[in-house]
């Protein structure tokens, strides 16, 4: 429910929003120059307490990312309240029995709080879903103490027919699957309940007409749900999306990227675009500008090692002048120009040596860069960056 503004330059609005699915879910309201765009989340189910939302009341929504899981007409589903009593209702048939509930790692834990209160008993979970249900402020109702309740939630993945035999060997049990999905059934005592955390289609519906966006954007891949949306549709003209990415958005990723480790190439990459005051390398501009004559010859192979790995012409500055440099060079600046011959016949590709390079690490040839490790080599990059601040 708190925006907050990103961006300098280009500024966007964000407000994260609850979608009405696991603990923590949101939808993400985007305001901007490209107009308002909600993306609900892969995880989201309508209710109508949204419409009280002040952050979406009145508000007009340029595109609807939409959480297309279950919208066809043949997909409907009852309400999460309505599935918590057929859940009720197979465990008071079954009066005599363990119940096993399959859940996944997040999710399901309001069905759970529900039957807990609903049958006065103890939820068994493992400890470290203890943990999490106390993390969540959950009421006391979940315990890791076997046999301290009738109720045992796991995970979903052990509801199968070998399971389910195993556990009636040892005292009848049911087991009861939350979910909306279609799901092939493989021992009798497993039982479907339509819980799901995700919208039905009539929900879906309802949330498009009172939203009234301009346009509908599914997000589950491969499902097509526009048809059913055009009615409710605004017909005010849509903002043309202009998805600049704000100044401390594109730092954030680049930071992100390198403290990730990436490999040699990335970098190189990431140099390549860093700007860095030409002559670092050698000496600083002003006294580049003071003996032009002395720094000539140095400064020709700068400006021609990018092309010297492929060149064959006569005459071109990458292969005349070079006894000449090196009379005029002190020690120093001779092992500079060895460093740039001995790159310069390398039979490397500038394809995997970014354009502009060389002008920043003329000292050191590709082929022991790539003996580097990534790690090591970072250490060289940001060295080197050091080094030419402090000049």
């Amino acid at each position: 429910g708190q925006s907050h503004v990103l961006g300098e330059e280009v500024t966007v609005t964000v407000t994260l929003l609850d979608s009405n699915h696991c603990p923590g879910s949101v939808m993400f309201l985007f305001e901007g120059a490209f107009g308002t765009i909600l993306y609900t989340g892969r995880d989201f189910r309508y209710t109508s307490t949204m419409q009280g939302e002040p952050a979406l009341r009145g508000r007009r929504i340029d595109r609807l990312y939409l959480d297309n899981t279950h919208c066809h007409p043949h997909r409907s589903l009852p309400s999460r309240q309505c599935a918590t009593r057929q859940a009720a209702h197979v465990i008071r048939t079954h009066p005599r029995h363990q119940v096993v509930i399959g859940v996944y790692s997040l999710g399901k834990e309001t069905l759970l709080v529900d039957l807990a209160v609903e049958f006065r008993t103890w939820v068994v979970v493992s400890p470290w879903r203890l943990e999490q249900m106390r993390l969540l402020e959950l009421p006391d109702v979940f315990t890791a103490e076997e046999g301290a309740g009738w109720i045992r939630a796991v995970d979903v993945t052990e509801i199968r027919w070998d399971t389910l035999v195993s556990w009636n060997t040892l005292q009848p049990t049911i087991a009861i699957l939350p979910t909306g999905r279609p799901v092939k059934v493989t021992h009798p005592n497993i039982h479907l309940v339509p819980y799901s955390d995700h919208s039905s289609f009539s929900e879906l519906c309802e949330f498009v007409k009172w939203l009234k966006p301009c346009s509908v954007i599914p997000i589950v891949k491969g499902g097509m749900c526009q048809a059913y949306f055009q009615e409710y549709l605004s017909s005010a003209p849509q903002a043309l999306p202009d998805l600049k990415i704000p100044k401390p958005l594109q730092e954030s990723v680049q930071q992100q990227s390198k403290r990730k480790g990436q490999g040699p190439l990335c970098v190189l990459k990431r140099a390549a675009q860093h700007s860095v005051p030409r002559g670092v390398v050698f000496e600083p501009p002003e006294k580049l500008t003071e003996e032009p004559e002395e720094f000539m010859s140095v400064r020709v192979l700068q400006q021609n090692y990018c092309e010297s790995a492929c060149c064959s012409k006569e005459g071109c500055t990458c292969h005349t002048g070079k006894e000449k440099g090196k009379e005029e060079l002190s020690g120093e600046q001779l092992g500079v120009a060895r460093a740039a011959s001995a790159v310069s016949q390398a039979p490397v590709s500038s394809e995997h040596f970014p354009t502009g390079f060389a002008e920043q690490y003329l000292l050191t040839p590709l082929n022991v860069l790539k003996q580097n490790s990534s790690q090591t080599f970072d250490r060289l990059v940001e060295d080197f960056f050091r080094r030419g601040e402090a000049s």
